[in-house]
């Protein structure tokens, strides 16, 4: 097999843009959180959920009917986008200004963040498997 003398290696990944390199450095203490594109922003996944992301430059965390009321009552906002019919609002909310100042600070609504993604797949693991039922004629 002729070979041309150079190396094979991978292209360099693009670095992180500096608000998904804080946000991976504030959730340290949260495990090994990874970033990976996401429509236009980075998503931050753990134990292969993803539990966060980052748009422009804001860190959403995943809510839940259970966790929301919290981030707003701190002053969380919302993430909302425009569709094709007017405003969608998603299950991510910000997180209180004060809590992006240190690790301690967000490790609880980022725990939130996690707990909700973990309900989320929990409910569509019960979802499925009650399809499936139905298919099979359980």
């Amino acid at each position: 097999m002729a070979t041309t003398g150079r190396s094979a290696a991978k292209p360099k990944a693009k670095p992180l843009p500096p608000a998904v390199r804080q946000a991976l450095s504030l959730l340290l203490p949260l495990g090994p959180v990874e970033a990976r594109h996401f429509f236009g922003g980075h998503g931050l996944y753990l134990e292969g959920m993803i539990f966060a992301f980052v748009m422009d430059g804001t860190l959403f965390i995943k809510v839940d009917a259970e966790s929301k009321p919290a981030f707003l009552k701190a002053g969380g906002a919302p993430f909302v986008y425009e569709g094709r019919r007017g405003p969608v609002e998603v299950a991510y909310c910000t997180p209180p200004k004060a809590a992006l100042a240190t690790p301690a600070r967000l490790l609880p609504w980022a725990e939130r963040g996690l707990a909700a993604a973990r309900r989320k797949a929990l409910a569509k693991t019960k979802t499925a498997t009650r399809q499936r039922r139905a298919l099979e004629g359980d």
